[in-house]
């Protein structure tokens, strides 16, 4: 989509209420309709007014497309069903023989994907610590095509250096896709920084009201631009026009959003950390936390998801934490209004073996929050009243 002046000169908050999106040209409607059509009338073989069939485009989906292109600083934006579909059609891009380097810290529902979905097709992953720069340089191979980064990563909260892994990838002939999810582009844009590739499950931040699943890839690579849409054209993981219609309306409170996330889970984090029946607090806006520094110069805030273990290793304990809060819900996902907590090793992260996770640091009591923008007194009381029972 062309940029207008508005998309060349705004500042964040700006285009993400306006980035994409015209008033109607029909109606003067100020918000995009939603185009809920199959097909589109031609006037003459081939003659059309931008759209032919709506599993190749939609009018609904090219203005989300422009929006979150416009949020990554990126040249084109390809929304897919949802955040797997878009990874997926990522990796259809290679061939039986090729390699990807990725985090040994990320959502399951990736390493699934990867293990179980392509390793028999003949993708081979490796799985490495990507805090560790020299234990990512040795995972590479002559065949690797892919280094797949998530920053801050799922669900220990740790921060990668974008830029350094994207010089040594690049150095190698290596691709780049960082999964943005848990930062959103208000906090953090990797292209900025030095990647090929940013992926988000919109179901999360951006959409941001736990009611639509979605998911998108943004690049300025025309190469990747055309196996993208081939994969949409030919595989047809596509968002529909209402999916893209309410994650629009999430874009457009992503900022104000994000802000009160980050702001609850500051005060939270701090919270954790002083009690007595904590143990460990995974939060990179922490001052002691590994990652704090890299968080400061390469995101705009901390984020919204924090981790935590119990001073007692004890199963029974963390689930009674887990079933016991009010405000907090036990559900999967994240990135909504509401907080959500939930236990990684039985829910988003059941499908990497327990050995892998144990290894890398994952443990059986670890407890993650998506910390949403409710009241903080009331997020706080509530895990209070909840480690109290144990």
């Amino acid at each position: 989509m062309e940029s207008t002046s508005i998309e060349k000169t705004a500042r964040f908050g700006t285009l993400a209420v306006h980035a994409g999106q015209k008033p109607d040209a029909a109606t003067g409607a100020i918000m995009t309709p939603i185009f809920q059509t199959s097909t589109y009338v031609q006037e003459a073989p081939g003659v059309h007014k931008g759209h032919e069939y709506a599993r190749v485009s939609n009018p609904t989906r090219t203005a989300l497309e422009g929006n979150l292109a416009t949020l990554e600083g990126a040249a084109q934006g390809i929304a897919f069903a949802s955040g797997v579909g878009a990874t997926d059609a990522i990796v259809k891009s290679l061939r039986p023989g090729d390699h990807i380097v990725s985090s040994n810290d990320l959502y399951g529902g990736t390493y699934r994907l990867f293990r179980q979905v392509y390793e028999p097709f003949g993708i081979a992953s490796s799985f490495v610590d990507m805090t560790d720069l020299a234990a990512v340089e040795q995972a590479l191979r002559p065949e690797t095509k892919l280094m797949w980064i998530e920053t801050p990563t799922n669900p220990l909260i740790r921060v990668v250096d974008i830029r350094r892994l994207s010089d040594l990838a690049h150095a190698h002939g290596i691709d780049v896709a960082v999964d943005n999810t848990f930062a959103t582009p208000y906090l953090q844009q990797p292209l900025a920084l030095g990647a090929d590739l940013v992926v988000h499950s919109t179901t999360k931040y951006l959409g941001g009201h736990s009611d639509v699943i979605g998911g998108a890839v943004c690049t300025s690579h025309a190469d990747w631009v055309e196996k993208l849409r081939f994969q949409i054209k030919s595989t047809g993981a596509v968002p529909g026009p209402m999916d893209c219609f309410l994650t629009l309306r999430g874009t457009k409170t992503l900022h104000l959003r994000m802000e009160r996330h980050c702001a609850n889970a500051r005060r939270l984090a701090d919270f954790l950390d002083a009690h007595p029946k904590v143990g460990s607090v995974y939060y990179p806006g922490l001052p002691g936390d590994p990652g704090h520094e890299l968080a400061r110069a390469q995101m705009r805030d901390f984020g919204g998801m924090i981790s935590f273990t119990l001073t007692d290793d004890d199963m029974d304990k963390a689930l009674a934490v887990l079933s016991g809060t009010r405000v907090f819900s036990l559900a999967e996902s994240l990135g909504g209004v509401e907080s959500l907590i939930g236990h990684p090793a039985t829910m988003t992260h059941a499908s990497i073996p327990r050995e892998e996770r144990l290894a890398a640091g994952l443990s059986d009591t670890l407890i993650r929050l998506s910390v949403g923008i409710e009241d903080i007194e009331d997020l706080i009381e509530d895990l209070d009243q909840a480690l109290a029972g144990v």
